[in-house]
């Protein structure tokens, strides 16, 4: 078992600029290794950015020809995994001697998938997981993942899984994760609802793991000036107001949430812990009644 401090980054994309956003990503790799953090866990699409409040110019049936370029902005900042930027962000885990899960918009082909990336501190790429079920209208720009990705990585500090925003309202996925034994529970997220600290604390006391959740904060100001977002062009106006939380295995808070600007969020973790929580609920073992529930992941 292990004892380690783990930490959340609270911070936005700098959008349709993938050179600055990576580069941010290693100076907020900077601020949580020098609070002593071993983790890292970043939001939600951070490196290639949550284009919140733009439509793309979709309609039923119609398409405009500015959402189409648009989106072309948008693809020409998402990421290949690997290349570039994930060697970037590997050196950096390497010279800090961090791990780290990245969230971010990979380029595959012509299509984007919303993914989270988990590096060592070797700086190697040790996994991707790509989201399986994008919300509403990020089904427009994302595709689909698939079961080749819904996995956990085996690290020295345990056993590292993420879960994307809402696929953590998707109990089977939650489930089979907790098949695999996920020790540190990993959900990169944009939600900022005051809802989600819940959702996160009922996941943690469910699958009897810690739970890691990094929200983006984003306002109106760090967008483009020609970003057509509905919220308006107001600098202050928050797009996305933040929320990070960490939750240990009996669903007590032990950081977050926060919402008071781009932050590092950080806890001290023992992984001894999750056999105490196990003690009386192992939804995956003496509490699974595999006489009458079976999970089959296609």
């Amino acid at each position: 078992m292990a004892k380690f401090r783990v930490a959340a980054v609270q911070a936005g994309s700098i959008l349709f600029d993938i050179d600055r956003t990576t580069a941010k990503a290693v100076e907020w790799l900077d601020a949580a290794a020098a609070a002593g953090a071993d983790l890292v866990v970043f939001p939600e699409a951070f490196l290639g950015g949550y284009p919140k409040g733009l439509d793309f110019g979709a309609r039923v049936g119609s398409r405009s020809d500015q959402g189409r370029a648009m989106f072309r902005r948008y693809f020409e900042s998402a990421i290949e995994a690997p290349g570039p930027a994930t060697e970037a962000i590997g050196a950096a885990c390497r010279e800090r001697g961090v791990h780290a899960v990245m969230g971010c918009i990979e380029r595959d082909g012509g299509t984007l998938y919303c993914s989270a990336l988990y590096f060592s501190p070797e700086g190697a790429l040790i996994g991707k997981r790509r989201k399986l079920m994008p919300t509403a209208m990020e089904r427009l720009i994302w595709g689909f993942g698939d079961a080749s990705t819904l996995d956990v990585v085996q690290t020295p500090l345990g056993r590292i899984g993420a879960v994307i925003c809402w696929e953590n309202y998707m109990p089977l996925l939650r489930a089979a994760m907790y098949q695999k034994g996920i020790q540190i529970y990993c959900a990169p997220t944009v939600d900022d609802r005051d809802a989600w600290a819940g959702t996160m604390r009922h996941i943690a006391l469910e699958g009897r793991c810690f739970v890691i959740s990094a929200c983006q904060f984003l306002r109106r100001g760090d967008c483009p000036a020609d970003y057509p977002a509905i919220q308006g062009d107001a600098p202050e106006t928050v797009l996305i107001r933040g929320g990070s939380v960490i939750v240990d295995p009996l669903g007590r808070l032990l950081a977050g949430p926060r919402f008071d600007g781009e932050c590092v969020v950080t806890a001290d973790i023992d992984t001894g812990v999750i056999a105490e929580g196990k003690f009386d609920l192992d939804v995956a073992g003496h509490y699974a009644r595999p006489d009458i529930f079976q999970l089959i992941v296609g």
